[in-house]
């Protein structure tokens, strides 16, 4: 379960004429929900996303996953983000190039005891063919699901998504989709996918939102 109840506020840093950015948002999500947020650019998407995973701070209210508390400002609670169990995947993937497929995956793996295994995430999105294979050598679509493989190994409580497949083309964006309607069915985490597409996100989400004047909104 991951309860957000926050509000968020930042310095505008490109208009002069604006003293501050501000953004209200309030959600329960459980086990395999996905949580669909669109909006259009500078209505602080990623900035929530951001939010969530420790890399801002929020001005105030509550974000706790399960029983652990990630940010009270009442009780002056801030975990940072190496401490929350967030998996994050980028616009961009952010693999490292110098690692081959199994390197990239393994790379922040826990050594303690593991719910979701190597195998697994090799078999739900299908890159058992990649494994030796540097990231110069994939295609964008078989990066971000190398990257999304990543994000799950590190045993998150919660898959946070920022625009995952904002760099692919059409036909790269329906090979990648159905992957990641099979992450969510199959690991049943808690998942905020973030994107200004409508069909990308109608067809992931069980649950859409609208980000507009710092509020989050049924989509209409």
């Amino acid at each position: 379960m991951l309860h957000v109840d926050i509000q968020i506020k930042q310095p505008y840093s490109t208009d002069a004429s604006k003293s501050e950015f501000a953004l209200g948002a309030k959600f329960d999500l459980k086990p395999g929900d996905c949580l669909g947020i669109m909006g259009a650019s500078g209505s602080g998407k990623t900035t929530l996303l951001h939010t969530l995973s420790g890399l801002l701070m929020p001005a105030a209210g509550v974000i706790k996953s399960n029983q652990q508390i990630w940010f009270d400002s009442v009780k002056h609670i801030q975990l940072p983000a190496w401490q929350r169990r967030a998996g994050v995947v980028f616009q961009d993937g952010r693999l490292f190039p110098h690692l081959n497929v199994q390197q990239n995956l393994m790379y922040g793996l826990p050594k303690e005891k593991v719910s979701i295994s190597l195998e697994d995430v090799i078999a739900v999105l299908d890159i058992g063919t990649l494994i030796k294979r540097k990231p110069g050598q994939l295609s964008g679509g078989e990066k971000q699901r190398v990257a999304i493989g990543r994000a799950l190994l590190s045993q998150p409580a919660v898959l946070l998504m920022d625009e995952p497949l904002s760099g692919l083309d059409d036909a790269l964006k329906q090979q990648v989709l159905p992957y990641i309607r099979k992450v969510i069915t199959t690991f049943g985490l808690p998942t905020v996918y973030v994107s200004h597409v409508r069909e990308e996100v109608t067809e992931i989400a069980n649950e859409v939102l609208v980000l507009a004047q710092g509020q989050l909104r049924q989509l209409a």
